[in-house]
């Protein structure tokens, strides 16, 4: 009878915990932003003061970018508690920012769009998790195409064309479906890398950092959806 070996077995084990803290955290975000947003947005004294007052909403976005860089740039010198204090409070501030979907499409729309997109980034997740394909030449295809769109985006920011945004949208689309695929085989790479006996705060920390980077994937690809297939009201 063939035995698993132990330490492959120990491996696995690893893996998958690391996996799943991944996806919880992730979780935890979107259901914290998806109730703050809808929280603000039915609250009419909370969203007059964000988006009656462009000093507060452009405060709170340059916020949000700096949380990120923050994050990424110190995660490694701070406490597995600030990290996530951090993410979840990052998390409840793009609520409040994102509240705005709600005076603009539809409540329905916003709902179908969000099962479509969890349903596209859980295949793309899947196909990340399980291909034997390397997608590091992707990951960094896609990189540049995101660049691409930031710099479109900012330059339609003056044009206010209707038709170069649902380009930028269609492309949006493509470029966060692979970056789904390639930040989740990111994440498995570095989960069946981790050594034996790794403290968990250091674990912690890395799970948190792989649910910022999904979340950032799937709040992304929702606005692209969004914008594609949202009523507006």
């Amino acid at each position: 009878m063939y035995t698993i070996p132990v330490q492959k077995t120990k491996t696995s084990i690893m893996v998958n915990e690391f996996i799943r803290s991944v996806y919880n955290w992730m979780g935890v975000g979107l259901a914290i932003t998806g109730f703050i947003a809808y929280y603000v947005a039915y609250t009419p004294s909370i969203r007059d003061l964000i988006f009656g007052n462009q000093i507060i909403f452009f405060g709170m976005i340059i916020g949000e970018l700096g949380l990120v860089f923050f994050l990424s740039a110190r995660v490694n010198k701070i406490q597995a508690s600030t990290a996530t204090a951090l993410f979840l409070f990052y998390s409840a501030l793009n609520g409040a920012t994102l509240s705005c979907i709600f005076m603009v499409y539809t409540a329905s729309s916003i709902t179908s769009t969000f099962f479509i997109c969890a349903a596209t980034f859980a295949t793309c997740s899947i196909y990340g998790m399980v291909t034997k394909r390397d997608l590091t030449s992707l990951g960094g295809f896609m990189t540049m195409g995101l660049i691409g769109i930031i710099i479109a985006s900012v330059v339609n920011m003056f044009l206010r064309s209707s038709g170069m945004s649902l380009i930028i949208s269609y492309i949006g689309v493509i470029v966060f479906v692979g970056l789904t695929a390639y930040d989740t085989q990111k994440l498995k790479k570095m989960a069946v890398s981790q050594p034996a006996g790794l403290d968990a705060g250091v674990v912690r920390k890395g799970a948190i950092m792989g649910a910022l980077t999904l979340y950032l994937d799937f709040i992304n690809l929702f606005l692209m959806l969004l914008r594609i297939l949202g009523n507006r009201d």
